[in-house]
């Protein structure tokens, strides 16, 4: 009787669903990429024809797009993969260098914050934006956030551990107000042209653009000019590789090449913009050395320079800056939710 209990019961037990398949059943997985016609034109890119993810998925694919092979998969991966890295030469140079978080270093961490706020802002754009239209707007508003971060993250390592006494003499009493100000206009300028113009997008779009960051990055890296054009370039590699580095990741950003002369060939390797996230990922990594470099040469002297007091100020002005253009980026996400509204009611 009970080996026959035990049969009825084994075999009741087979009958049950695994455990694995109701896991697997429950977690929605990506769906397969689809071609440009069939997603909305918000999400088309120029000459890349193909592996578009489509939209209205389940979050969680979105996140699990991460291990997917898609178009934007590379500009996903170029990002994530340089936190790791920063960090590593953080740790190295932090521990050759002994350094301790005090007055003199809170410049170079807030330029470490400022570099891991845009990198992780950028992978979180290229990674969640193709959820809606909603959602592509709000993440790239935010992905603009983190270079207005970055862009002044760079200034104050270069001005209270590049800049040499010939330059502040003439440019340094209104570089980091400068600083600010421009790097909240590229905010707001890059909010300004996503939310203006529609595709195809028009050259006032990249104007738009490429006017305030170009001259945020006028200002942030002329105390590195001066010292290139003052001293031999061999004394300063790092500096002079992160601005070789920048003008090609400015150029593979203004220009959609190689994709243009080969439509549909560069759909998941090869764009433009995935080369311009590899030379931005150096230009941060090749700063980064420069600035323990100038940090190891003049943390003893800095407060004698610039005083604790003038430290602090400018460093506190990360933080307002950063509110400012978050709520830049805001109002620029209200706006675009309202005109969505507005599209959707007039479709109906």
């Amino acid at each position: 009787m009970s080996a026959e209990i035990l049969q009825l019961s084994v075999k009741h037990l087979s009958r049950l669903p695994r455990l694995s398949d109701l896991v697997s059943s429950s977690l929605p997985s990506p769906r397969p990429t689809v071609p440009a016609s069939k997603v909305p034109a918000l999400f088309q890119e120029p000459y890349i024809l193909s592996g578009y993810r489509p939209i209205q998925q389940d979050w969680r694919c979105y996140f699990l797009s991460l291990f997917q092979r898609h178009n934007e998969s590379l500009n996903v991966w170029t990002h994530l993969l340089a936190v790791p890295v920063l960090l590593l030469r953080w740790w190295a140079n932090a521990g050759a260098l002994g350094f301790a978080l005090d007055a003199a270093s809170l410049p170079l961490s807030l330029f470490m914050v400022s570099a891991l706020t845009y990198l992780s802002l950028s992978v979180a754009a290229h990674l969640l934006q193709s959820r809606s239209e909603r959602a592509h707007y709000f993440f790239f508003f935010m992905d603009y956030v983190g270079v207005a971060a970055y862009q002044y993250g760079c200034s104050l390592g270069h001005y209270f551990y590049t800049s040499e006494a010939a330059w502040r003499a003439g440019v340094g009493l209104f570089f980091l107000p400068g600083a600010a100000f421009f790097g909240w206009l590229s905010c707001a300028g890059c909010c300004f042209a996503k939310s203006r113009y529609e595709r195809p997008y028009p050259l006032q779009r990249k104007i738009c653009q490429l006017i305030p960051t170009s001259l945020a990055y006028l200002l942030d890296i002329s105390p590195v000019a001066h010292r290139l054009l003052t001293t031999s370039w061999t004394q300063e590699a790092f500096h002079a590789l992160q601005i070789v580095s920048f003008l090609f990741a400015a150029f593979f950003f203004s220009c959609p090449v190689p994709e243009c002369f080969f439509p549909g060939r560069c759909d998941f390797v090869g764009q433009g913009h995935q080369v311009f996230h590899l030379f931005l990922s150096l230009c941060t990594l090749f700063q980064l050395e420069a600035l323990f470099q100038d940090y190891a040469r003049r943390r003893d002297t800095v407060l004698e320079v610039f005083g604790e007091r003038q430290l602090w100020w400018a460093c506190m002005s990360f933080p307002g800056l950063l509110i400012c253009c978050v709520l830049t980026a805001l109002i620029a996400v209200r706006h675009t939710n309202k005109k969505l509204l507005q599209e959707q009611e007039k479709n109906k």
